[in-house]
């Protein structure tokens, strides 16, 4: 199963999104980034962070700022993680494709000093990887055969800072 991971510049939340999804995903699940209107770079203290978690970003190839016109794969998961991704009408051809949106806040529009950046970049990470462990906790074999209930699960853990239900 594929999931995309959307966010209008695709230079943070989504890539992080991705990084850790694939980082903790169990073979039969991957997971790609894009954007609606790409940025064109990675920001470097989300491949910093990244690398200080031990996901070494040199070996993630797909880790680019790119649009979702381009997608390597066809997503079964749409999952916006910025607000105006979330009110951007999906491209046609990602067809049925479930859909939820789990906001977080941007790390990158934080103003203050490195110690202040640094903290909403890790704090970002965390509810990713709350919302991202919580995901792999669900009943995956069950839901993939139950849409809708797949699909509440999936805003269900958008809904709760910690993706907790």
């Amino acid at each position: 199963m594929h999931v995309l991971f959307l966010c209008t510049g695709n230079s943070c939340r989504s890539i992080v999104a991705e990084a850790l999804f694939n980082h903790l995903a169990p073979e039969t699940w991957s997971a790609m980034s894009a954007g609606s209107r790409p940025v064109g770079a990675v920001h470097p203290r989300a491949l910093a962070l990244l690398n200080r978690k031990g996901i070494h970003t040199a070996a993630l190839s797909s880790l680019a700022s790119k649009s979702w016109d381009n997608l390597p794969a066809m997503p079964d998961v749409v999952i916006t993680v910025c607000g105006n991704a979330a009110r951007e009408t999906c491209p046609a051809y990602l067809g049925p494709a479930m859909r939820a949106h789990w906001g977080v806040d941007d790390p990158a529009k934080v103003i203050g000093s490195s110690a202040h950046i640094d903290a909403a970049f890790e704090l970002a990470y965390t509810v990713l990887r709350e919302r991202i462990t919580v995901f792999f906790a669900l009943p995956l074999d069950t839901l993939v055969n139950d849409r809708p209930a797949f699909t509440e699960a999936l805003h269900q853990i958008g809904r709760s800072p910690d993706g907790r239900r």
